[in-house]
């Protein structure tokens, strides 16, 4: 296990082998032995491009041997931030091939998370685009090597600036390069971001061994273990659409894996349409969007068999409308990147369908609901969820104190979620943590506080969620000026932008007070605050 790492005691390990969940095989291997069953079919599928299983394979190939040509070495960690492409698939497997480590970060992150995730895991590679949009990552990367003293690699996915190495130029014509030793299984293949909860996200090592088990279980329970046509909508990096089941579970199993090149309802529907997709999985504000379109019944949509939501629960009512407009089953998946993943199954009743956040995916998810002192709950009491088990981790990359506070002395992984059980469904209804999910993206209150609190206009400040019906929540900052100081919201939205930080994260609202309420012992009562934007959200829609 990589240094810095938490691994599962021996008595776990030899038990989630001999029971099959672990098969000491790791993913590369494992893609190796779908081109030996799937070899010339389409593997994925991108605008004009066709890729075949072993055309990715060759590709993946060329890209390992380069890599290694370059300087990467086996236990190294990198910082992976490549948009949904054929490219996407071909230089993470190729690092998985080598031993190389890939920091999962997300299309939207900025400087100060890239920096932070690469300081962090002492990062020597940052795998980027050009651009996306009009943000330009190559000068980003620029500045983020000036402050990452470990950073000795830029690779960029498009044109390169001075400094930088084009990724187009690693997929063909393989260097020379030291053939490697296969990597242990039970090694680290990648890390996954935290939800961020009290600082910038934290990273989860997940190894070879527990994402195998992951991916295939949860293709299983997807509906995926027939050969699917899968639609990758959201960002590939994030663990829902990279395996929960994701689009490494539909190749698992010999689906073909289309990439949208857009998120809008026409691109969307037109591929259903033309690619005879099957299974999307999708999230609050995609949903609520398809709701509200007309633009779905313009096209053919008679392939598609089911849509799924994760990243935050979504209503009943809302379920419900899903299966009737598309005359498809939904299903729910509620889970972590940490691990545990829940599915509503897709045979289930109606009303667990549509109002629980489903069951555990493997009969070794050893789950407990605790009080505050860590008391088990009886069944149907509310308390926090805390879970072990072949594929959740036992403590996060280089982080003590997290770990510490995160994970009880017997290893189960604190989820912060607040939840019911009832006949083996789990009903989720909020948070321990401060925490904000805008439609699945979490946002920590403690940082963006941080980062209103430096702003010299600003006596005092707090973020907490209010309720929206298309993202569930968004943030709200509660701030008390200092004297004669004046601000609006599109002042506080440029100054945190000037931070660096990521988009999502900023306010939708701003609420100035001259004072906050307070508990006996000193500490803003959120909860109040919560209650206040929401008590005026509804006066105003009155």
């Amino acid at each position: 296990m990589l240094e810095n790492c938490v691994d599962w005691p021996v008595e776990f390990a030899d038990k989630y082998r001999a029971k099959g969940y672990w098969q000491d095989i790791n993913l590369y291997q494992h893609f190796c032995q779908l081109v030996e069953r799937f070899g010339d079919q389409d593997a994925l599928i991108f605008q004009d491009q066709r890729l075949s299983f072993s055309h990715l394979l060759q590709q993946i190939d060329n890209a390992a041997a380069n890599l290694l040509a370059a300087g990467l070495v086996a236990g190294q960690r990198v910082v992976f931030q490549l948009p949904n492409c054929p490219e996407f698939l071909v230089t993470f497997y190729a690092l998985l091939k080598i031993g190389v480590i890939p920091v999962m970060a997300l299309p939207p992150h900025r400087e100060t998370e890239i920096t932070h995730f690469v300081n962090h895991a002492e990062a020597v590679a940052y795998f980027f685009p050009a651009k996306i949009r009009d943000f330009d990552y190559r000068e980003m990367a620029a500045n983020v090597r000036t402050e990452c003293p470990s950073l000795k690699h830029l690779f960029v996915l498009g044109e390169a600036q001075e400094d930088q190495q084009s990724l187009s130029d690693f997929f063909t014509g393989a260097a020379s390069a030291s053939p490697t030793s296969p990597v242990a299984a039970s090694e680290v293949a990648f890390m996954l971001l935290s939800g961020g909860t009290t600082a910038l996200p934290k990273l989860i090592p997940r190894t070879h061994n527990d994402y195998l088990f992951n991916l295939q279980q949860a293709a299983i329970t997807g509906g995926l273990s027939d050969g699917v046509t899968f639609l990758a909508v959201l960002p590939m990096a994030h663990n829902y659409t990279l395996g929960c089941p994701g689009f490494l579970g539909a190749l698992a199993y010999g689906g073909r894996v289309v990439i949208a090149p857009a998120l809008d309802p026409e691109t969307i529907f037109s591929l259903v349409e033309q690619e005879k997709i099957n299974v999307i999985p999708a999230a609050i504000p995609l949903i609520v969007n398809w709701l509200n379109s007309d633009i779905p019944e313009l096209f053919d949509l008679s392939s598609l068999k089911i849509i799924t939501n994760g990243g935050a629960k979504l209503q009943p009512e809302l379920r419900q409308h899903l299966e009737q407009k598309f005359s498809c089953t939904f299903q729910e998946i509620y889970g972590t990147a940490e691990g545990l993943l829940n599915f509503t199954p897709l045979d289930a009743p109606d009303d667990v369908r549509h109002h629980s956040s489903g069951k555990p995916l493997s009969a070794d998810d050893e789950i407990k609901i605790i009080d505050d002192e860590g008391n088990e709950l009886p069944e149907g009491e509310l308390g926090e969820l805390v879970v072990r088990g072949p594929y959740t981790i036992r403590g996060y990359y280089n982080a003590p104190e997290n770990n510490a506070s995160g994970f009880t002395t017997d290893g189960f992984y604190k989820m912060g979620d607040l939840v019911r059980l009832k006949d083996g469904y789990l009903y989720c209804e909020g948070r321990t943590k401060d925490m904000i999910n805008r439609g699945g993206e979490k946002i920590s209150c403690d940082e963006v506080e941080k980062h209103m609190l430096a702003n010299p206009k600003i006596k005092s400040a707090s973020l907490v969620a209010m309720p929206d019906p298309v993202f569930g929540e968004k943030a709200c900052a509660f701030v008390i000026l200092q004297p004669d100081q004046s601000m609006d919201l599109e002042d506080l939205k440029t100054y945190l932008l000037a931070q660096k930080i990521a988009k999502f994260k900023l306010p939708e609202r701003l609420e100035l007070t001259d004072s906050f309420p307070i508990s006996p012992a000193g500490k803003i009562l959120k909860k109040e605050l919560r209650q206040i934007i929401a008590d005026k959200l509804d006066a105003e829609m009155k």
